[in-house]
């Protein structure tokens, strides 16, 4: 019993991985383990009963928080802009575009996968709509299957740093900062795995040219100004939509959960202009948004009945002496944390590691004076990995759920390990750049005390009267 009471966190958590190795839906998993261990914390007199009351105080917080009104908004939009026709004008003209030079479609791929993330948010929806439009086109015209299929995926990924994205704004809840501040953060490093993604298809072009081959002449069909239409058709709808949901969160004139029912209202729209908006569009729109979101608040849940108790057994003050502790100081504990949730995400996904991992980190990162949006992005940045790397990579699932049986699953296992690589590059440089979050926030402004000049007038009226 003495064991059991001075190792009751320990317990707790090695009980919740237990479960999830089991792989027990983790919503239910997460609740069970937390009312477990909350009756035997009772039953030792570490907590009072009474203290499991506060479970329903967490309950009405979690349905009464209007920041997570979003999610079911961006998922709804990236639904609807799934199946609208609008990935497809893009990539047929940034694709013509970059046509004339060799990984010219890679090059398309990658830059309309971030325009969907932009207007999306949803890593599903890109690598569903990427898949669709653009594997049989590379295919054909020589792309070699493994990078193929690794560029899908990972231009499909981009979606989950580069704003909107429904892990930022989980993420943003968990440690509360504010959705804004935490998108605003996450441009510079959405910029950098661009660039990084781009780096790799240009070496790819290099040194095996005859994976990556230039489309023939035949293929380019668009020359001039009918390349420039069809640009214009394409990009500009996307970058209004852009604006609607991000520009508008960034000047301020609306909350991301306002942005998001605009973005709404503009995936309607759109799918409208494309002659594309049905019931049946209407309807798999909704009953995808409703799984997705009914699964986040049941996870959420779970969460919150976890960590309720885990904190009431003394798991907080055990997670904190145990990182806080750790050798090298704030550097040793992002090297320890970001290694930890690159293995964690090979069994959870990113739902689960931000409703479960991130609560218990939060708090050591900020007794360690780190930054917590910084620590936010990068570990966003981070959790990136847990759609690509196998074997329970989501959008390599994606992608084999659209594949031709043809293609084996071994082709895309082993095309997605460079994209794996270049994200685990982009963590690095996050982690030894701060700047690449930090600088587009917005600054305090702050004054000089020594440049302040006070001036008290002398007149009459303030003169002490005489008599």
């Amino acid at each position: 019993m003495t064991f059991i009471i001075h190792n009751m966190p320990a317990l707790m958590f090695g009980g919740m991985v237990l479960f999830m190795l089991i792989g027990y839906p983790a919503a239910f998993s997460l609740a069970a383990t937390g009312l477990f261990f909350g009756f035997i914390g009772i039953e030792f007199g570490l907590i009072r009963p009474d203290f499991l009351g506060n479970i329903t105080y967490q309950l009405y917080a979690i349905i009464s928080n209007d920041l997570l009104l979003a999610i079911p908004f961006f998922t709804f939009m990236g639904a609807i802009l799934e199946r609208c026709g609008l990935a497809e004008d893009l990539l047929d003209s940034i694709g013509q575009l970059f046509g004339p030079i060799r990984g010219g479609m890679s090059y398309a791929v990658i830059f309309v996968g971030a325009i969907l993330g932009a207007i999306t948010g949803t890593v599903a929806a890109s690598v569903i709509a990427m898949g669709v439009i653009s594997m049989t086109p590379m295919l054909r015209y020589g792309y070699s299957t493994r990078h193929t299929m690794g560029v899908i995926a990972a231009s499909g990924t981009i979606t989950q740093l580069i704003p909107p994205s429904l892990v930022l704004v989980v993420l943003a809840d968990q440690l509360g900062r504010s959705v804004g501040d935490m998108y605003a953060g996450a441009i510079g490093p959405s910029l950098i795995q661009i660039a990084l993604f781009c780096i790799w298809v240009a070496i790819v072009s290099l040194v095996w040219p005859e994976s990556v081959p230039a489309l023939p002449k035949e293929a380019r069909t668009l020359h001039g100004w009918a390349l420039g239409k069809k640009c214009l058709r394409g990009i500009v709808p996307s970058l209004g939509l852009i604006f609607l949901v991000l520009g508008t969160i960034f000047m301020g004139l609306a909350t991301p959960t306002e942005a998001g029912a605009m973005g709404v209202v503009g995936a309607l729209a759109l799918a409208a202009f494309y002659g594309t908006l049905t019931w049946p569009l209407l309807y798999q729109g909704m009953a995808s948004t409703m799984r997705i979101t009914a699964m986040v608040v049941y996870i959420l849940i779970g969460a919150r009945v976890f960590s309720l108790v885990f904190q009431g057994v003394g798991g907080k003050i055990w997670i904190e002496d145990m990182l806080v502790g750790l050798p090298g100081g704030q550097l040793g504990f992002l090297i320890f944390v970001n290694a930890f949730v690159f293995v964690v995400a090979f069994f959870l996904d990113f739902f689960e590691i931000a409703f479960i991992i991130i609560p218990l980190l939060a708090p050591a990162a900020e007794k360690l004076g780190i930054d917590l949006i910084w620590f936010g992005v990068l570990v966003c940045a981070n959790i990136q990995t847990s759609f690509m790397h196998p074997p329970f990579g989501f959008a390599l699932f994606y992608l084999r759920g659209i594949a031709p049986p043809s293609i084996k699953t071994s082709d895309i296992y082993w095309g997605a390990i460079p994209w794996v690589f270049l994200q685990v590059i982009l963590v690095i440089i996050v982690i030894f750049w701060p700047q690449s979050v930090t600088y587009w926030l917005d600054k305090p402004k702050t004054a000089d005390p020594a440049s302040i000049q006070i001036n008290i007038p002398q007149s009459e009226e303030l003169a002490p009267p005489k008599f």
